[in-house]
């Protein structure tokens, strides 16, 4: 395995934020609503793992270093995980595990038919992320996995429908997304500097 000690970095952080907020959480630190505090916080940390995780090409390409690019698929399984622990908080917390809710709140709140939909792309990535299902797929591989800017914008649509009143925090990440996917266009990507030699 390349870069163990990189890979076994992102493993701790990954685990470490779930398992902090589970114990603020547990000693009443989270305030009068912890399962909300939870579902939110869950839901920020996939949108921030989905950035990253776009965001190591771009750091390959300034550094030439390639654990930024073995690091990808981890992080994009990260991503997803947190995903489904955000939906599973959700409906634990938030609808009390009561299935027949969820068509109201569906009703009510479309905003979380847009959460559903992105959480289906990543599904498909997820189970595509393996080497077996890149040779399987070949040319189409690349074509399916490039679902991850749609997925980015459901995302961002997805957390700006929540915080409508409060739109500073939101601009960071749409902007901070907005230039991981402007430094992806062709003209743009061939201007991005080599600020350090290509290392192994």
């Amino acid at each position: 395995m390349r870069y163990p000690w990189f890979r076994l970095a992102i493993f701790i952080v990954g685990c470490l934020f779930p398992a902090w907020w589970l114990y603020e959480a547990a000693t009443n630190l989270l305030g009068p609503d912890p399962g909300k505090i939870l579902v939110d916080r869950l839901g920020l940390g996939a949108l921030v793992f989905l950035l990253v995780t776009l965001g190591m090409s771009p750091l390959q390409r300034l550094t030439g270093w390639g654990g930024w690019i073995v690091a990808r698929r981890q992080l994009g399984l990260w991503c997803f995980a947190y995903i489904v622990l955000h939906m599973t908080a959700y409906m634990v917390f938030i609808l009390g595990l009561d299935w027949g809710q969820l068509g109201v709140e569906l009703r009510k709140r479309p905003y979380i038919i847009v959460g559903v939909i992105a959480f289906l792309g990543l599904l498909a990535l997820a189970v595509t992320s393996n080497r077996y299902s890149q040779r399987r797929l070949g040319a189409r591989w690349k074509k399916l996995h490039k679902l991850v800017y749609v997925i980015l914008g459901l995302g961002l649509l997805h957390f700006l429908w929540i915080v409508r009143s409060d739109l500073q925090e939101w601009a960071i990440y749409a902007g901070v997304g907005a230039l991981l996917m402007v430094m992806r266009v062709p003209p743009v990507w061939r201007r991005v500097p080599r600020l350090i030699g290509r290392r192994a």
